[in-house]
């Protein structure tokens, strides 16, 4: 029934239920409102109705009051339109994705059940109104961007926010297709939303990206707190809000621990540690803390049992534990964790550590649950693997370098023709100990020999090389070989070396094939250097102006190799020069090549400094303040040049006779030197040799006395036949001469030059 004005005043329930409309909808509002804009009934899902329908007037006596609106539904057939016609409706209302209808202004025009019951209101409620104003958050906010954006552009879209409805514990994934709806003319009428809550399969997806990242991230260095600290840094906060990396012991030295871990209380060292609010816990909690977990502790219990453990903290263990570990009381009362996962870490069979994974109530306010658990221990799978490497990798590291730093100088050598400084830093940036090494070898003559060396590799079999070829070098300088023909000899040991080992592996060079070498030695008599190098670095020589130089010295192949024969060349140093030799780990990195590396060691060595040390200190700073992926090898020598006030030289003819006066002028030098207590030992030398010169060798003879650490005798002659050392026999009438000589003094050697041999015998002088 309608009133005088067309309003509804009577509604019955055959009107309800044709139309969908309940009495307290449709009483008061205009008839009008029944009706399509084409005139035709109109249901209250916005559907057109067939039905017939007739209007009468209601008369009082003499006047209209109103009107009877009667109508009958017409069945399908006989209005000719197909029941598909339905379809569209029933896919909009029946269908479990959430869809809504938005006008141009990104304001809600319908929306389905599953929509309205994502944000709880009713189709009135939300009718007209945008979505921001119904829901709150940056996500929802950039939805009504899209649907504006859409409306605009015409253009779908496609989003995957993640929301937080109101009364949800945890926000959810949705996939969300954002599209335009247009008329025949291709117009954009409204705006269409589809959306599906795929949270359980993000929540998969992420767990999987995360495993695999871990694969990417974790384990990228050989460091053991280094691998810790990557860890950490990817389970925060994806996963947890606090995580903590705690090893043994013996893990940190790169020993494997014990299989079976003693009952009781397990002390833990903590490797590294993360927490998503961003601030240092350095007050609270140490990075390299050692803490003792009581047997409560879930730390030292998934240890123990060797599984993961789950618990929240109202759990009675929880707290249990936290009533015998202040520490974590104290922790727990600060930050207010809700849930908790202890992992055993475990390579091989044999725990190394544990994790602890963490949950903040103000973070995370769902719990850890059992699928988290999965997901733990497939993260700490990924960390053990990588903590045992890098575990190895310190065992390994720290074997070579005790056995280099064992085979190098312990420290700087004390000689009176050089003084010395030297530095060694092993590789950094995950590589292992490799085969650098350097040495100062005392000569006969007051002479000194300076070596630096590079074996190719890394690891125990290059710095076991090195040693090798330390001990030949000084074996070979001994014998007081030129540099070249040292070098020469040294490659020959090498090259017969290499072709001995059948045990290397295939396809594998040897670590001392391409082995280089610079070997120099200077005589302070002459302040001349001659050098040689095999495939090395040339020596810098910084002059006492300060300007430096690289010195032009003949480059012969890398040591093994067996081809070119070397050259020497011989260098005067000035009084107060220096010469610096280097290993390449000094000279080249990624941004610098050698050339740029001579130039900066050249400025380097210009710094001031007070002493030698301080010197190597400047070098290293300026050309490797951080870690390098080779050795660093660094000899400074400052040669002195010997006066005329420690050396004392005799021409003497080739006459037995004057044997006696080489006693003599000797034993005069010896005393203006001070030396009286070395007086009988020098002559009886000085005699010994000169005799030997005159019966035995050619002229010229020339005796030489120098005064240093040691008192040095020289006789040299033209002779080429070398004197040996021999036990004579009870009637024999010579050979006692050099054993006498070798009982007396320090040590005595020959050493040739192209036309003059030398016999030279040192004497340790007891200086007052």
């Amino acid at each position: 029934m309608l009133d005088r004005d067309g309003c509804v005043t009577r509604w019955s329930s055959g009107a309800q239920q044709l139309l969908g409309y309940a009495p307290v909808e449709i009483i008061g509002r205009p008839g009008d409102e029944l009706l399509t804009a084409e005139g035709t009934l109109r249901h209250r899902d916005g559907l057109p109705l067939h039905a017939q329908a007739r209007l009468c007037p209601l008369l009082d006596t003499d006047r209209d009051c109103g009107f009877l609106l009667l109508l009958t539904a017409v069945p399908e057939a006989a209005t000719g339109t197909p029941w598909d016609a339905l379809l569209p409706h029933w896919m909009f209302e029946q269908q479990p994705l959430a869809v809504a209808i938005y006008d141009l202004d990104a304001r809600l025009l319908r929306g389905n059940q599953p929509m309205l019951g994502v944000g709880g209101f009713s189709e009135e409620e939300a009718r007209g109104r945008r979505l921001t104003e119904i829901l709150q958050g940056n996500a929802i906010e950039e939805v009504e961007r899209r649907v504006l954006r859409v409306a605009q552009t015409g253009k779908a879209e496609a989003a995957e926010p993640i929301v937080r409805l109101p009364g949800e514990s945890k926000a959810h994934a949705w996939a969300m297709d954002v599209f335009p709806l247009k008329d025949a003319d291709g117009s954009v009428c409204a705006v269409g939303v589809a959306a599906s809550d795929y949270s359980q399969q993000y929540d998969s997806r992420e767990r999987i990206a995360l495993i695999s990242e871990a694969r990417t991230r974790v384990g990228t260095s050989l460091d053991i707190i280094g691998t810790a600290r990557e860890f950490a840094e990817l389970a925060v906060p994806r996963f947890a809000d606090f995580v903590s990396v705690d090893l043994l012991e013996p893990v940190f030295q790169g020993e494997l621990p014990t299989p079976v871990l003693p009952r009781g209380a397990t002390v833990l060292r903590r490797a590294a540690y993360q927490w998503a609010a961003g601030q240092a816990l350095d007050p609270v909690i140490s990075a390299t803390e050692v803490h003792t977990h009581p047997c409560s502790s879930p730390l030292a219990r998934c240890l123990t049992e060797g599984r993961a453990i789950r618990h929240s903290t109202k759990d009675p263990e929880t707290i249990r534990w936290l009533a015998e570990d202040p520490v974590q009381a104290s922790l727990a009362e600060t930050f207010g964790p809700h849930s908790l996962i202890a992992v055993p870490i475990r390579a091989q069979g044999v725990p190394l550590g544990a994790a602890l994974f963490v949950r903040y109530a103000a973070s995370h306010e769902e719990a850890f649950g059992p699928d988290c658990t999965a997901i733990s221990e497939d993260l700490v799978d990924r960390l053990a693997i990588c903590l045992d490497n890098a575990r190895r990798f310190t065992r390994e590291r720290g074997i070579a370098l005790a056995l280099q730093r064992a085979l190098l100088p312990r420290e700087s050598t004390v000689h009176p023709a050089v003084e010395t400084a030297a530095r060694y830093v092993p590789a950094g940036c995950g590589a292992q100990a490799g085969g650098d090494w350097f040495d100062v070898v005392p000569l006969p003559g007051a002479r000194v020999g300076l070596v630096v060396g590079d074996v190719v590799g890394h690891g125990i079999h290059a710095s076991a090389t090195m040693g090798r070829l330390r001990t030949a070098v000084r074996t070979l300088a001994d014998i007081d070989l030129p540099p070249e023909e040292l070098l020469t000899h040294l490659d020959d040991i090498i090259t017969h070396t290499a072709g001995e080992q059948d045990g290397e592996p295939a396809g594998e060079i040897p670590g001392d094939i391409g082995a280089t070498c610079l070997y120099a030695v200077y005589d302070p008599i002459s302040g001349t250097c001659s050098l040689a190098r095999a495939g090395h670095p040339a020596p810098v020589l910084l002059h006492p102006d300060g300007t430096s130089s690289v010195i032009d010295l003949p480059c012969g192949p890398p040591l093994g190799l067996g081809s070119l024969p070397f050259e020497a060349a011989d260098v005067v140093v000035p009084e107060g020069g220096l010469l610096a030799l280097v290993t390449d780990g000094l000279l080249t990195t990624r941004e610098r090549d050698i050339d740029e590396g001579f130039s900066d060691l050249c400025s380097a060595l210009a710094q001031p400094a007070t002493t030698l040390d301080d010197l190597c200190d400047n070098v290293l700073d300026t050309l490797c303040p951080e870690p390098h992926a080779d050795d660093v090898t660094l000899l400074l020598a400052r040669p002195h040049v010997f006066g005329e006030d420690r050396l004392a030289t005799w021409d003497l003819p080739s006459n037995p006779a004057v044997v006696a006066n080489a006693r003599r002028l000797a034993a005069e030098q010896i005393a203006r030197w001070g030396l009286a207590e070395a007086a009988f030992v020098t002559q009886l030398v000085v005699s010994e040799l000169v005799t030997n010169a005159m019966r035995h060798a050619r002229g010229p003879i020339r005796l030489r006395l120098i005064k240093g650490e040691t008192l040095i005798c020289e006789v040299s002659d033209g002779s080429s036949v070398s004197p040996h050392l021999r036990r004579a026999r009870a009637f024999d009438e010579r050979g006692r001469g050099l054993f006498i000589l070798a009982q007396f003094t320090h040590r005595w050697v020959t050493r040739y030059t192209l036309s003059v041999k030398t016999l030279c015998s040192e004497q340790v002088l007891r200086m007052p």
